[in-house]
This record gives structure tokens, sequence and C-alpha cells, in this order.
């Protein structure tokens, strides 16, 4: 079995301010925690049974864990390719699961003071009515190429997003927004259920898959896409009205509608 796992950081344990995701600060014991949590999940998914692992680092600038500290089995994908999968380079068909770590919720919601979409430059995303989450978004792509989403860990909000948008995902919440402050669990206690959590996620799906029953994680994606994004700046709605298919629907908004979700992420690359 091939597990793919995109990693980030805003939803790690603990983390709580910008200067704690980025070099600088507090950054290095962060960025440990980060790594840690991204082994644990490793770690309990290679308990549960998977075989090959490929991690995806997914922040800032992709170069924020330590090679040196994930098992063995596990393949790590660094750097930005520039292509539109972004934060879900390295999936394809033939990964059984995908899962994601330190994730957190959308662009103006509550659930985490580093509450965003993409960039600090997005208002707020809608997707098919939908508030549209990083989660959201790579959620898809994975449906897209027929991988469901098994696992997720990151700040209460996007975990209970996460439930409602894929049914069965195990998840697990490392912590949770209060107004600008967070209350997040003990890292070593993080690690620990994250390990625990993904393991049993695995051995389910796993089961699920020998039995032939309806897999955990597995989303049906519509027919057509309707996407809306709401800008902090105008000028940023300006420029991307140029967009071929988009349209201006505001002073900082724009609209591009597709019956294919990689044009989704087409627009997803240049727009957001």
């Amino acid at each position: 079995m091939k597990l793919f796992i995109s990693a980030d950081i805003e939803g790690t344990a603990g983390v709580v301010n910008w200067k704690e995701t980025e070099p600088g600060d507090q950054y290095a014991y962060f960025a440990g925690q980060m790594t840690k949590e991204v082994a644990a999940a490793c770690e309990g998914a290679l308990a549960g049974g998977v075989a090959e692992i490929l991690v995806r680092d997914a922040h800032d600038s992709a170069r924020n864990l330590n090679p040196a500290a994930m098992p063995r089995p596990v393949r790590l994908l660094r750097g930005w390719t520039g292509g539109p999968a972004s934060m879900m380079d390295g999936l394809d068909t033939t990964f059984q699961a995908a899962a994601m770590t330190g994730y957190h919720t959308c662009a103006g919601s509550t659930g985490n003071p580093l509450a965003h979409t993409m960039n600090l430059g997005v208002e707020k995303a809608v997707l098919n009515g939908m508030p549209c989450s990083e989660f959201t978004i790579n959620a898809m792509y994975a449906a897209y190429l027929g991988v469901p989403v098994v696992f997720i860990s990151g700040d209460r909000m996007v975990c209970e997003m996460a439930r409602e948008f894929c049914p069965g995902i195990t998840t697990v919440a490392t912590s949770e927004g209060l107004g600008g402050g967070s209350v997040g669990l003990h890292p070593q206690e993080a690690t620990e259920q994250i390990r625990g959590q993904m393991e049993q996620a695995i051995r389910r799906f796993r089961q699920q898959q020998e039995a032939g029953e309806p897999l955990d994680g597995r989303i049906a994606l519509p027919e057509h896409f309707s996407m809306e994004i709401c800008y902090r700046e105008h000028k940023k709605a300006y420029t991307a009205s140029f967009y071929p298919g988009a349209v201006r629907t505001g002073a900082k908004s724009v609209a591009f509608e597709a019956g294919d979700y990689m044009d989704v992420l087409r627009f997803v690359m240049f727009c957001m």
C-alpha cells in the first residue's frame, strides 16, 4: 500500500504566530514539532501496513521538514515544482490513500489565529457554495485522481470541516483557536495521538479494501465547479479578472466556473 502525506505547519500543535512559521524567532522549535508530527504519522501508517510513503513538505519554502527524522521507508518531496498540484505535488493514481498533517482552517474563519487559504492576500474563498480551505482544494484534487483522504491533523475547525466533507476520515485536533490565540495539545500528546490514530485509520482502510466495502475518505466530485475569490485588495481582483474565464463580481472579487477540476487548479495557481 502506498500513502501520500501533505504536511503544513499552521495546524501544528502550539503554533499561534506567523513568526513561528518562518525562519527566525522560534521557527526552529516549531519546524521541529512539525517534523515530529509528520514522522509520527509515518510511523503510524507503517505500523498499520503501509509499505511506501511519499511526504510532500507543503509549507512556505517547502523546506521545513528534517529528512533525517523521517522513518527509513519515507521519501520526501522538498521545494516547489511550480505545477498546479502545489501542496499535493507527487500524488498520482498509484497511491491508495492520502493524508494531511498540520492543516488549518480557511480564510475568513475563526478556528485558527493564522487561518488563511493559500496566501494572506485572500480574504475569503468559496467553492461550490462552501468556504474553501486548502484542505478542500487538496482533497478535491485527491478525489480527481481517485485517491481517498483517510486522515488529517490540524486545528479543531478544519478537522470538523473535514469530517463533513470526507465521511469516515480520521482526525486529530492539535489545537483550537480562541480569538487571536490558540489552545494546543502538549506536543508529545499530539504526536502520540497522530501516530495512534493514523495506524487505526490505515488498518480500517485496509480492512475495507479487503472486504470490498465503501472506503473511508472517498468523495465524489461534482460535475461542475464554481469558485469565487474575495481579495483583501481591489488591485488583485482587477489583475485576476484578466485570467481566461474569470469574471469580476465586485470591487475585490472574481468568479470562475469550470467542468474539469484541473481547470480550477489552474485558476487557483494563477489567481490565488
